[in-house]
């Protein structure tokens, strides 16, 4: 899903680090020796400001998210986040995820971005489908973020309980306009299934009407198409590529096949989010919702991968789904799309094996037996290769 640029003419700005718990600190450390690099290759600052959030703000505040951080989330251009929680706040109330859900809310990044495709070519086989059916699987699920059942008034009583799935015409406009944007910025542009069940659910039809009125309306030339989102978990498995392209949904059909297609590529260890404020622009314009003060998109960046407790502190977490994470806040938040090319490109050659031209530096979880330092160094080393620093 990259889009090509440019070498950035963009001056960084104002970041929020929000490391997280156990191997969060770990990799989100390695991630940051990347964007050294690039802002030494482009003279671009990044005003980096870290906090808590989770299970170590839980300690230090007996919350686990701050009024305080909520305020710098709101202000900041781009927040890029570790992974939250751990065992040992198993029963804290409130959780330590919950504090990431309060940082969504606040930041409004309504539309939750998860690419679905091989880094490496080298690791299709890693995929728990047959290589001939998974090759080439290329999409981008996006789930809206802030509405539906996860949000709203609910009741829970002894004998009963209801998650109201409600979603007004505003919620349904922008998360729409997000996967028509993105479509738009390739040439030709890409189709778009939206997923819904509107065979017997109110809220799904509302949705499937208001989705066809924008791109009717806002992107004529892109083809959409409808598709129940209980079938399409099984064509995901059985015919993945049938639908590359980038697949929109709501909050609970995205939760369910974001991790499901999270699963089609074999390791949770190189899977990047993000979840953005607005649509992003093509390269050289800027956004017309969710514009940050760097001229991109307000946006939070994540890998998909959990804290990982059982490898916390052992060197062994691999730091690429971090990284990734990076190259999608470089696009999107700050418009430095080369700059994203080259990190991406630069995870593709680490893990490539060598008989396809790759280093074939792999950690654990790829069936490799590097550490999380020797896995970060050659990410460094290949992107000052492609940077010429």
């Amino acid at each position: 899903m990259a889009t090509n640029g440019s070498a950035s003419k963009q001056k960084g700005g104002k970041l929020l680090i929000l490391p997280g718990d156990h191997i969060g600190p770990e990799v989100v450390h390695e991630a940051l020796k990347i964007l050294d690099i690039i802002e030494e290759s482009t003279g671009a600052q990044f005003e980096r400001d870290f906090d808590l959030c989770g299970g170590r703000s839980l300690d230090k505040h007996k919350d686990s998210v701050t009024e305080a951080v909520l305020k710098k989330s709101e202000e900041a251009d781009a927040v890029f986040f570790g992974s939250a929680g751990g065992p040992e706040w198993g029963h804290s109330q409130p959780n330590p995820e919950s504090g990431l859900l309060r940082i969504r809310l606040r930041m409004q990044i309504f539309a939750n971005l998860r690419p679905c495709n091989f880094v490496s070519k080298s690791l299709v086989h890693r995929s728990p489908i047959k290589e001939e059916i998974i090759k080439g699987v290329d999409f981008m699920l996006i789930r809206e973020n802030c509405g539906g059942a996860y949000y709203g008034n609910k009741i829970e009583e002894e004998d009963y309980g209801c998650d109201p799935w409600e979603y007004k015409r505003s919620e349904i406009e922008r998360v729409a306009r997000v996967a028509g944007a993105l479509a738009m910025q390739h040439d030709p542009p890409l189709p778009v299934w939206s997923a819904d069940k509107a065979n017997v659910l109110a809220s799904s039809r509302v949705w499937r009407r208001i989705v066809h009125e924008v791109f009717d309306k806002e992107f004529p030339k892109v083809t959409l198409r409808d598709q129940l989102a209980d079938s399409l978990a099984m064509l995901l498995i059985t015919k993945p590529t049938a639908f590359n392209g980038i697949i929109v949904t709501d909050n609970t059909f995205g939760d369910i096949l974001s991790d499901e297609s999270g699963g089609l590529t074999g390791s949770l260890g190189l899977l990047p989010s993000a979840s953005l404020a607005g649509a992003p622009a093509a390269p050289g314009s800027e956004p017309t919702q969710g514009r940050n003060n760097a001229g991109g998109v307000r946006g939070l960046y994540e890998p998909v991968h959990g804290s990982a407790p059982d490898i916390s502190g052992k060197g062994l977490a691999n730091p690429a789904a971090q990284v990734l994470s990076l190259a999608m806040m470089l696009r999107y938040s700050f418009n430095m799309h080369r700059e994203a090319d080259v990190v991406e490109e630069a995870v593709a050659k680490v893990l490539d094996s060598k008989e396809d031209g790759g280093l074939e530096v792999r950690t654990g979880d790829l069936g490799g037996r590097a550490g999380t330092r020797e896995m970060s160094e050659a990410l460094q080393g290949e992107v000052r290769r492609l940077l010429k620093v």
